[in-house]
């Protein structure tokens, strides 16, 4: 077990924002998180990492590994953070400085992780675009020249850049359309196939769920309401919430699954 969640409530003074959560993650498999708009997904990945905004407080327990990173100080959760746990997040623009180019995005991040050598770095950095699809000319580009599937695309190789056992991509293909989105998915799998990471996928996509997830957990209004193996659950839902988020999904033909998925 890779990722072990006990007991977390995050609470503002107004609110519960998530309420007694427990979750544990394997090593190696991809575990997506749905629910609805609001319902505390984002604020649990957040808290993972202690990323949570000042007016929000954290109790429980999140054992990553064995340490708790609830009771990490921010020196200590710097060697973890961005090495051993990365985020990718829905607003991959926001991710990137216009003004740099993202081979200066690529240097900076390796810089601050110890890599000290700026030949190495850039030889990693191609690497890294290139095992997405992007070749050595984007190294010179500047964000705004890349479109959105490519900023996505190099989003992913950054974060994955410095092989990290957690990976946390929370509603990353929100702001894709659908063939970029499926492409996107296609390249993370390709990298936790290469890398063996582990993946916090963050959603409220049912297609997406059905083809990539291991496992899955609902939530609604910042409780668990179900989780369990992903095709026991889409089959039999136990709990009315998960019947209903279920019903209301888009489904796909057999036909256009197959075509989606290059089986035909």
């Amino acid at each position: 077990m890779i990722l072990s969640i006990e007991k977390l409530s995050v609470r503002s003074k107004e609110k519960n924002i998530l309420d007694n959560v427990s979750l544990q993650l394997e090593k190696g498999e991809w575990y997506a998180l749905v629910g609805q708009s609001g319902s505390g997904k984002s604020v649990l990945s957040q808290t993972i990492g202690q990323m949570l905004s000042p007016n929000l407080t954290a109790e429980g327990k999140i054992n990553f590994n064995g340490e708790n990173t609830l009771s990490l100080r921010r020196s200590d959760l710097k060697r973890i953070r961005g090495q051993k746990i990365v985020y990718i997040f829905q607003d991959y623009q926001g991710s990137f400085t216009p003004f740099r180019t993202i081979g200066q995005h690529f240097q900076e991040y390796q810089k601050v992780h110890g890599v000290n050598d700026r030949i190495v770095r850039k030889d990693n950095a191609i690497q890294a675009l290139e095992s997405v699809g992007l070749d050595e000319k984007f190294y010179k580009r500047y964000p705004f020249q890349l479109s959105g599937g490519q900023l996505q695309r190099t989003s992913i190789a950054l974060s994955l850049l410095l092989s990290p056992e957690l990976v946390i991509a929370d509603e990353i293909t929100t702001a894709l359309d659908s063939i970029s989105a499926h492409r996107i998915l296609q390249v993370l799998k390709e990298k936790q196939q290469e890398t063996g990471c582990t993946i916090l996928f963050i959603t409220h996509d049912w297609r997406h769920v059905r083809k990539y997830a291991d496992r899955l957990a609902v939530m609604k209004e910042g409780k668990i309401v179900e989780c369990g193996d992903k095709t026991k659950v889409l089959t039999n839902p136990q709990h009315e919430y998960t019947k209903q988020l279920i019903a209301a999904a888009p489904v796909l033909k057999a036909s256009e699954l197959a075509v989606k998925e290059g089986v035909l």
